[in-house]
């Protein structure tokens, strides 16, 4: 039997950059000065190549660790026992609000400090660049060492001695050390008093944060770590959120499904701003709609699924020379062809992603100007593609099918613009809308098995989709009818595993029959069951999904109906937006008060 796999990672981040921290304290992933540039540390993807940053006892075997994020915070905490003692390693992206703005530079704080006994430790730090085809040449200078050749000078500012790190000799930890890695602008300023100050107020930034969500008690440590994971996730400067940090990780080992997630799709886009909705953030829906806005003023026929951070169309992808995962998992793709592909469904997800907007009154007048023209656009783009077929949410690469998902939006997505239509009073959009929407029943309608009492993954194909499962939870579909109640349970008689995950689908696609789950689907399953009044069913599923996370509930893009391994690229924003929509869902039909009770969870 396959060992099961878990990824031994935390996550940091400021909205500027994210880097993957291991359990052992290497840095194995961080991508500089964007989300999308090339890593500066990727062993992730490559041990030769990615380059390291680790900060490893004497004896570099023999010893345990213990991984933990401060509480309510991404400040995150590793500590390492071996047999000369303990010491802890807190690693942390800088980010509070400072003049009037955000101080979120591109700075990795480590402070290593030691818990108990006496232990030596040794700092290896070996950044590269051009994903592992560059290794820069490193110079000293009076209290760091600068890492010359890159896109951008990187300097290592630090209290510990040059000596000691250009050698890479132990050392006894006697008092705490300050590592603050920078790219571009050096840090200057007293290393401890800056670091201990950047710290504290970091600290103080997620907990302010964390307090001003509104999250109910059902599961509220898992849904606080997912709202904090999700933030990481959206890149400040222009208001992108990305799918997630990391590309070519595999959906399964050695499947080739290895895809590069850096980019903003606009339907994961819509997911996560329905889960920061639901915990009552809408700082980031304000942020993206800057985002959309500067990309529908571009002159093109149509939208593309996804774009990179900065909105630009063009994300070639091509093959890197890297081992992959686990130096075994290949080919490792950077750029991502989907970009390609015909999508339509994002249209009805920018309308249902903006409709906030306009049904929330939190919202002024000066937030939604000028967002007429790009509803009117949206509605046009559904028209047009109301009889093409498309890739679906799945992105089959070499077959279109007229998909029941890409249907729903189109109908969400026009009962969206209806309601704006209403706020506006714009009699146009408004006929424009009701008559998309009914056209949009229809397609739906045409998904539909008599025979079986399920609706299928696209009109003319008996294959099913978990994406299907939307129809009960986004009501298009009466929860509480017959037709719903039996959809629900031909879909879970085919596509459930044993173990409570669920199948996208079955059926083979590009790359053969599907190995793992995708989470999300899971979650989906859960919801649903709690909208047609399953709701017990709903809690024990969900407790059993809380499981699959890892060390600190971080979750993955798939998980082994077998194993219960995390695969896929990780943490993923699909999931966690599962997680907190799926405990918004049972919260709110248990009726739970926005406060502490003396529950198990």
């Amino acid at each position: 039997m396959e060992e099961k796999h878990i990824y031994p990672y935390g996550l940091i981040g400021n909205c500027a950059f994210l880097a993957h921290i291991g359990k052992d304290t290497n840095i194995a992933w961080l991508c500089w000065p964007r989300f999308d540039s090339t890593f500066v540390f990727g062993s992730l993807l490559d041990s030769e190549k990615g380059g390291k940053f680790t900060i490893l006892p004497h004896e570099e075997t023999g010893f345990t660790t213990h991984q933990y994020y401060i509480e309510n915070t991404n400040v995150l905490c590793t500590e390492i026992s071996c047999s000369e003692g303990t010491y802890r390693v807190t690693d942390f992206a800088p980010r509070f609000y400072q003049h009037d703005r955000y101080y979120r530079p591109l700075m990795l704080v480590r402070k290593v400090e030691r818990i108990s006994g006496n232990p030596r430790v040794r700092i290896a730090c070996h950044p590269v660049g051009a994903y592992g085809a560059f290794k820069p040449k490193s110079h000293r200078g009076s209290n760091h060492l600068e890492f010359q050749g890159l896109e951008k000078t990187m300097r290592l500012t630090t209290n510990v001695s040059l000596t000691h790190l250009e050698d890479e000799q132990s050392f006894f930890l006697n008092d705490p050390k300050y590592l603050i890695l920078t790219y571009g602008a050096p840090m200057e300023a007293p290393i401890q008093r800056t670091a201990e100050d950047f710290l504290i107020n970091t600290t103080k930034y997620w907990r302010r944060w964390v307090k001003s969500t509104s999250i109910s008690d059902f599961y509220q440590h898992q849904v606080i770590r997912s709202a904090l994971t999700l933030k990481m996730h959206q890149y400040e400067d222009t208001g992108a959120i990305i799918a997630s940090a990391t590309m070519s990780l595999p959906e399964a080992p050695q499947s080739g499904r290895n895809w590069d997630y850096r980019y903003c799709w606009m339907r994961d886009t819509y997911y996560t701003l329905n889960a920061f909705n639901h915990i009552g953030h809408f700082e980031e829906l304000e942020m993206y709609f800057q985002y959309i806005a500067n990309i529908s003023m571009k002159d093109e026929e149509r939208l593309q699924p996804l774009y990179t951070i900065s909105g630009e169309s063009h994300i070639v992808e091509e093959i890197l020379d890297l081992k992959g995962y686990l130096d075994n998992n290949q080919p490792v793709r950077l750029g991502n062809q989907a970009y390609e592909h015909i999508q339509n469904d994002v249209y009805g997800q920018i309308l249902v992603s903006l409709l906030p907007l306009y049904a929330d009154n939190r919202f002024t007048y000066k937030e939604r100007t000028d967002s007429d023209k790009l509803i009117f656009r949206l509605l046009r783009k559904i028209e047009e593609t109301m009889e093409e077929p498309d890739a679906g949410l799945w992105e089959f690469r070499h077959f279109a099918q007229y998909h029941s998902y890409t249907y729903l939006f189109h109908w969400a997505g026009s009962n969206a613009a209806l309601r704006i239509a209403k706020f506006l009073k714009d009699d146009k959009m408004i006929e424009i809308a009701e008559r998309l929407a009914q056209l949009a029943a229809e397609k739906i309608e045409a998904c539909y098995d008599e025979e079986r009492g399920v609706y299928t993954q696209a009109i003319g194909t008996s294959n099913l989709d978990a994406s299907t499962l939307q129809l009960i939870t986004m009501n298009y579909l009466d929860p509480h009818s017959e037709r719903a109640k039996k959809h629900l349970e031909v879909l879970e008689s085919e596509l459930k595993a044993d173990n409570g995950l669920f199948f996208r689908y079955k059926h083979a696609d590009d790359f053969g029959e599907p190995e793992s789950t995708f989470f999300i689907c899971a979650f989906w399953y859960v919801e649903a069951l709690a909208c047609v009044g399953r709701l017990d069913e709903a809690i024990v599923e969900f407790e059993n999904l809380a499981s699959y996370g890892n060390h600190l509930n971080l979750l993955s893009e798939d998980v082994n109906s077998k194993t219960g391994s995390q695969w896929g690229n990780f943490p993923q924003t699909y999931s966690h937006v599962g997680l907190v929509n799926a405990a918004f869902r049972i919260s709110r039909k248990l009726d739970k008060p926005n406060f502490l009770s003396f529950a198990k969870h």
